[in-house]
């Protein structure tokens, strides 16, 4: 009970640190901020917003490659994020994972078709630079007219019927939430965690994915490149990760006894899932089947490869042997470091990415992680939020005008950064304190010790 204590002073004397930096720093973060988007304000086009088209403008041969695309997003969660997580959580613990993975992905999946896809990718009127509209509130805007000839299609990919755009998009906002449970695992309260994540999505996903992906928002005004996602998912999921692991504090027995992980094939059979899911991440984000997408792919594929090796090297060079757990790591590695890139850049690029992927997360989740002090169960920052930054600057160094029609910025894609990871902190640290002041986050110790398997859903493992 006194470990019990003594985690909740360290979580509310954490958040408090957090919200007394909030009330500091945001004011001064707004004004820089808004000075930087004031130019993508001034050219900022008019848009006409989703709306109906005739059947005969879209283009099928794209369709079906979203269609694929968005169905392999999907199996990078269910059960991709599921296994590769619940094989390195502790035998008592897996269950209790495996579920939030489940509860996240129905979960989000009703609020971005109430709520969260009309304020990321509708323009927002006066607003619009910032967050959307309510266009697409309340499960709208998936109309099909069969018998007039006509379908809803959004303003971002009008060749496509938007039901399927925004599945695809739906895709992305499920693992992006996803990410964050390999920070809280084995001591989160379960309607504590569902509570955040709902939250999240609608505060702090659907904001950033606006900002960056719809055609209006200031990042993508301002020029930054994030093809699918190194910003929107890797660096914000990250962020929000390092948040919790503060706000939750270590688990028991943090440094001082073994966590054994429950099954690496399990993580193993989920990083192949991961890898050929990506396909449809990266690919599928050129929206067209095409031959960018194409390339996309190949560059994916190369760069997680070039990422395992790397951390094998490094895990090699520093502990003198290899591991499993460590080329699964290096295989997520590159394909976070490559995914704000995969739509700019080419072969050789995505080696160099890949391989300076490997070796900064490698260091992220061991040397970053040991000067953090954080207990990041499953090293979500040191690989996707590291790996995040580390693609999306090198994007900037990268970015080959003649394969994606956009010149790369090294400055631009630091200012993406930097908004990112600070309106991700921030609101992060905001909505754990709102979820915190109506339920509690942490176990109690004798359910933590138990396992949360039982504790929690009266469930175990066989055998």
């Amino acid at each position: 009970m006194h470990q019990t204590q003594a985690s909740g002073r360290k979580a509310s004397s954490c958040l408090g640190s957090l919200l007394r930096f909030v009330k500091h720093a945001a004011p001064g973060a707004a004004l820089v901020l808004g000075a930087l988007a004031l130019p993508a304000l001034a050219q900022a086009p008019a848009s006409t917003g989703p709306g109906l088209a005739t059947a005969d403008t879209l283009n099928r041969a794209d369709t079906v490659w979203v269609m694929v695309s968005t169905a392999l997003v999907v199996l990078m969660t269910l059960p991709g994020i599921a296994l590769f997580y619940g094989g390195m959580v502790r035998r008592f613990n897996v269950i209790n994972t495996l579920a939030s993975v489940v509860a996240i992905a129905a979960l989000v999946s009703l609020l971005w078709f109430a709520l969260g896809y009309s304020l990321a990718f509708t323009p927002g009127g006066a607003a619009g630079a910032f967050i959307g509209g309510f266009e697409r509130i309340g499960f709208s805007g998936l109309e099909f007219l069969g018998s007039a000839g006509q379908v809803a299609v959004s303003h971002v990919a009008p060749h496509l019927p938007e039901s399927v755009f925004a599945m695809f998009q739906l895709s992305f906002a499920v693992i992006t939430c996803a990410l964050v449970v390999g920070a809280l695992v084995e001591r989160m309260k379960f309607g504590a965690l569902l509570g955040f994540m709902g939250l999240w999505l609608v505060l702090v996903y659907a904001p950033i994915a606006h900002w960056v992906w719809e055609p209006g928002g200031w990042l993508a005004q301002l020029g930054a490149l994030d093809f699918a996602g190194g910003a929107v998912v890797h660096i914000n999921a990250g962020a929000a990760a390092l948040v919790c692991a503060y706000a939750l504090g270590p688990r028991q027995g943090y440094g001082r006894e073994p966590f054994l992980p429950f099954n690496l094939g399990l993580t193993m059979a989920g990083t192949g899932l991961l890898w050929v899911g990506w396909f449809g991440f990266n690919g599928g984000s050129a929206l067209a089947a095409d031959g960018r997408a194409g390339l996309a792919i190949a560059v994916t594929h190369i760069a997680a490869a070039a990422g395992a090796l790397a951390w094998m090297a490094a895990e090699w060079w520093a502990r003198k042997r290899a591991t499993l757990l460590g080329l699964c790591s290096g295989v997520v590695a590159g394909l976070v470091a490559i995914t704000p890139a995969a739509g700019f850049v080419g072969p050789r690029a995505a080696l160099a990415i890949g391989v300076l992927a490997g070796l900064a997360c490698y260091w992220g989740a061991t040397g970053l992680k040991r000067l953090l002090r954080a207990d990041d169960s499953l090293d979500v920052f040191g690989v996707h939020g590291v790996g995040g930054l580390v693609g999306a600057i090198l994007t900037g160094v990268f970015a080959d005008p003649a394969i994606g029609g956009a010149s790369g910025s090294v400055l631009t894609q630091l200012i993406a950064c930097v908004a990112v990871l600070a309106y991700s902190l921030v609101m992060t640290t905001l909505v754990l304190f709102i979820v915190s002041r109506f339920a509690g986050l942490r176990v109690r110790e004798g359910e933590e010790r138990q396992g949360l398997d039982l504790s929690l859903h009266n469930e175990k493992l066989g055998g």
